[in-house]
């Protein structure tokens, strides 16, 4: 093992931001005596991230310059029987990209937070909230065990739940943090079944121990059915994949978070909290390449999502919304490229995805500060004059959403499209069509935003009902001119741009063909051959890109945006037109398929009644009417039978003597008879 990885160097990146957390939201809110200013708490937490991103940074070159790898328990909590409970890290090719990411962007996203929150009275209770939510997505990925990955899980969970209902005193937001925080529960339950089964047969929660006891658990039945153990435990695990990485049908909680301040948004739904479910299943690879039941499971749900979370975004008029529903959808296609066993680009679409999704969560909210917290983009328009850096980085981001060639997000989109096409499951077939269709409607609804955003006439000061985010930010009339906004937030979009265009045409090679991801990732070649192929078939970045140019995802690309061009440039009284001709599909797709009220109305009033009739019949009529009650008034009439034997009187007891001796004479002369 090499000696260049050290555990406290290690140790000081989960911990940097946890101590800054902690002094600024200790002593920099009333809980402490608001000791420290503004100044000095994002000065602590941003040093903290500075620091993790440094180590991490130098982490990932040892990792791959040295081939440095660290796989150590640094403390055992506790020990059950033979189930050692640990705290540990596993740093390979995987955990050390996403160290990168995660502290990159989380920085990008603290330096942003000083110019979106600065008149905000929570400032500093905010920024001790994403130091904190940094510590834990960096204890979940770089994890050497299952105990240390549930607890970055759940932690993750808990700081999304303070940070979208952030602005406690709104009532929406309040609702939102709690519809994500219970969704997830139901998530996590399949997550901690699925760790309950490695560790009840595999009898650790070490990975490297559970993954080498992957072929006896392959090769075991789940008792009573006739069902694989692997296959359990693998669709348990990808249930909370579902809920964290947000797929259908548990992706209801996202856009409802949309509800929390911008920098959140890009925090956790760019590079940190929804791509966690993501990085386990490719962490988990060993069992998953066991079961083929699994991975077509995990496929047909991610084309669902890829494909229909994208229709939604169609009919969005709030500008995060939009980018929300953008999220879910780009998640549908990491999950279908994990389905097709092409972990690495799953992987490697989360790390390009993480910088240009975050890159437009913070371009939409440059936009909301200049129009003065405007959300709505059927009111922007003509933005670009007055946001020059807003509107380039806004539109490299967009590029490389769609899959422009030679951008980021093409290489990672198109080699999850190429997997696919490979991939051998039964699923492949309706996997296709979703992903080729999702790049048509990933286009329209993405240049949709562009042009009614940046372009056309301007319509900011006809807003007849400006639409603020819930919080004041300050007293600008609706129809004030657009401004830029300041450098702290221009500086980390411009950041974000330069990954968002480079970083795939450079890491293509090495993470998805190359071996990178080595010792991090299983694939069973021979079963699930989408890897192999599409990697015999690459020729470097330039030549993918060239190639790119003839196929259909481009032309599919280049009609969505002509298509919205038209549409809202050239002719845009067609698309009020199509709304009133198709007036049920839209209807439908406003509702959102209807999902939250089928949550709403027969779920949650499912489970209310189900718990009524549980409070009615089982606690009062049973347990109270019948058990308690019952018994202490079967005893109660029991003794007023006995009392009345008791009367005092002699002659009544010799009277029931006699009785009683000629009741036993007459049973003794019937027996003898």
């Amino acid at each position: 093992m090499s000696q260049t990885l050290s555990a406290s160097t290690l140790l000081a990146v989960p911990l940097a931001p946890l101590v800054g957390s902690l002094l600024a939201g200790v002593f920099g809110t009333a809980l402490g005596g608001n000791r420290m200013g503004r100044t000095l708490s994002h000065s602590l937490t941003i040093l903290g991230v500075l620091v993790a991103l440094v180590i991490s940074v130098m982490t990932l070159q040892s990792v791959v310059v040295d081939g440095a790898r660290f796989n150590e328990t640094l403390y055992t909590w506790m020990v059950v029987g033979g189930l050692k409970m640990e705290i540990g890290f596993l740093i390979d090719g995987l955990s050390a990209m996403m160290m990168v990411v995660v502290t990159f962007v989380s920085l990008m996203v603290h330096i942003y937070t000083m110019g979106y929150m600065k008149e905000d009275a929570g400032y500093n209770r905010f920024f001790a909230y994403i130091s904190l939510f940094t510590f834990s997505m960096l204890m979940l990925v770089m994890s050497n065990n299952m105990l240390q990955l549930f607890f970055g899980w759940e932690a993750v969970g808990l700081v999304s739940y303070l940070l979208i209902g952030f602005w406690f005193n709104k009532p929406t937001a309040i609702f939102a943090n709690m519809k994500a925080f219970l969704v997830n529960r139901v998530g996590d339950f399949g997550f901690i079944m699925g760790i309950g089964l490695i560790a009840a047969y595999a009898g650790t929660l070490n990975y490297t121990e559970a993954f080498a006891k992957a072929g006896e658990l392959g090769a075991l039945g789940f008792p009573g059915t006739d069902w694989m153990l692997v296959t359990v435990i693998c669709i348990c695990l990808f249930i909370g994949a579902m809920g964290k990485s947000a797929q259908f049908p548990l992706h209801v909680w996202l856009p409802d978070s949309m509800e929390g301040p911008t920098p959140i948004s890009a925090l956790i739904h760019a590079a940190t909290m929804v791509t966690a479910g993501i990085f386990m299943v490719a962490r988990m690879s060993p069992l998953f390449e066991l079961s083929q039941t699994a991975l077509n499971f995990i496929m047909v749900i991610g084309s669902i999502t890829a494909l229909f979370m994208g229709f939604l975004g169609i009919i969005q008029n709030d500008i995060k919304r939009v980018v929300a529903y953008s999220t879910l959808s780009q998640l549908g296609y990491m999950t279908v490229a994990l389905g097709a066993s092409a972990y690495s680009v799953a992987v490697f679409h989360l790390m390009t995805h993480a910088f240009f999704k975050a890159l437009l969560f913070l371009a939409a909210g440059s936009v909301i500060m200049g129009l003065h917290h405007n959300q709505d983009i059927r009111w922007m328009g003509g933005v670009r004059k007055y946001m020059p850096i807003t509107w380039i980085t806004a539109l490299l981001g967009s590029l490389a959403l769609i899959g422009t060639p030679l951008f980021s997000g093409f290489y990672s989109k198109d080699s999850i499209i190429e997997a696919v096409h490979a991939s051998n499951l039964p699923a492949t077939g309706f996997a296709n069509f979703a992903v080729l269709a999702g790049v048509f409607v990933t286009a329209f609804y993405s240049f949709r935003m562009y042009f009614l955003v940046f372009h056309g006439k301007e319509r900011y000061d006809q807003n007849p009902d400006a639409h603020h985010d819930g919080h004041d930010h300050g007293h600008h009339g609706h129809d004030a001119k657009p401004h830029e906004s300041p450098w702290v937030v221009t500086l980390p979009l411009v950041l974000l741009a330069i990954p968002s265009v480079f970083v795939g045409y450079y890491t293509l090679g090495p993470l998805v063909h190359g071996d990178f991801f080595k010792d991090a990732i299983f694939v069973n070649t021979a079963l699930h051959p989408a890897m192999k192929t599409i990697s015999e078939a690459f020729h470097g970045p330039l030549a993918m890109a060239m190639h790119g140019l003839q196929t259909a995802p481009f032309w599919l690309a280049l009609a969505g945006v002509v298509l919205s061009w038209y549409f809202y440039m050239v002719n845009p009284a067609l698309p009020a037109a199509i709304k009133r001709g198709c007036g049920p599909i839209y209807t439908l797709l406003e509702n959102k398929y209807y999902m939250d009220w089928f949550n709403e109305q027969v779920l949650a009033r499912g489970a209310r009644a189900l718990g009524m009739g549980l409070w009615k019949v089982g606690d009062q009529a049973i347990i109270d009417g019948a058990v308690v009650n019952g018994s202490w008034k079967l005893v109660g009439w029991f003794s007023s039978v006995v009392r009345r034997l008791q009367s005092g009187y002699i002659y009544h007891y010799a009277l029931a003597m006699i009785v009683g001796v000629f009741l036993l004479m007459t049973y003794f002369v019937w027996l003898n008879k």
